[in-house]
């Protein structure tokens, strides 16, 4: 006892008996480190939706394409700061980007297929979240306009029941984040000249040209590439 009275715990382990050498440690089991989490694995842990990215050589410079599990988001034109277009994507959806080029290679042989002149549509699926009312209104109507012709923003305008709004139209195809798989080059103004696009006015006249020549790829050849 103590000096209080009450018995002491205090008291030592009685020593081991002869040829006991106390409690084997056993050895640890050998941890594992986890598998590093995928970009898709980071995505679904925090809630945002992923989307893929690659860049694709083509005969006007190269290209830059972003899809989501709806379709084609952004296509970046070479004239566009490709940085920039993804910054901006995301600061506006909140999609998560990664880097899974093989999900997006679909996308590039229907683009292959046209600039090659195998095929006179780019047909894709398309996400158009980055577009509201009459502007998506405007992209929807775009791939109605055939290979090799042009329509007027006015006329363009007229056909959506908005005569008025050829102006509207203009920034709405100046807005377009999927150009040449929803073909805006194709709408120029009244009077026959081009006008603006988000690749430059050189671009858009050279693929009116491609395409008024049957797609032949020698015509885009001599484009300046960016």
């Amino acid at each position: 006892m103590d000096g209080t009275g009450r018995p002491d715990d205090r008291r030592p382990f009685p020593p081991p008996a002869s040829g006991d050498r106390g409690p084997v440690a056993r050895p640890r089991p050998t941890e594992r480190r986890p598998a590093r989490p995928t970009a898709e694995d980071r995505s679904s842990r925090s809630g945002l939706e992923p989307a893929s990215s690659r860049t694709l050589e083509s005969p006007i410079g190269t290209l830059l394409l972003v899809a989501t599990a709806v379709g084609l988001v952004r296509l970046g034109l070479p004239t566009e700061d490709h940085d920039g277009v993804l910054t901006d994507l995301v600061g506006r959806t909140g999609l998560a980007l990664d880097q899974a080029p093989r999900l997006l290679d679909p996308a590039a042989r229907a683009l292959d297929a046209y600039f090659t002149g195998r095929s006179r549509t780019v047909d894709l699926p398309v996400d158009l979240r980055l577009l509201r009312g009459f502007r998506r209104e405007v992209a929807r109507s775009l791939t109605t306009i055939a290979y090799g012709t042009t329509r007027s923003y006015a006329a363009v305008a007229a056909r959506l029941g908005h005569p008025k709004a050829a102006r509207a139209v203009g920034t709405a195809c100046a807005s377009n984040p999927v150009p040449l798989v929803l073909p805006c080059h194709r709408v120029v103004r009244a009077d026959g000249t081009v006008g603006g696009y988000r690749g430059g006015a050189e671009l858009k006249a050279a693929l009116l040209a491609f395409e008024a020549g049957g797609g032949r790829p020698e015509l885009l050849t001599g484009h300046p590439r960016t």
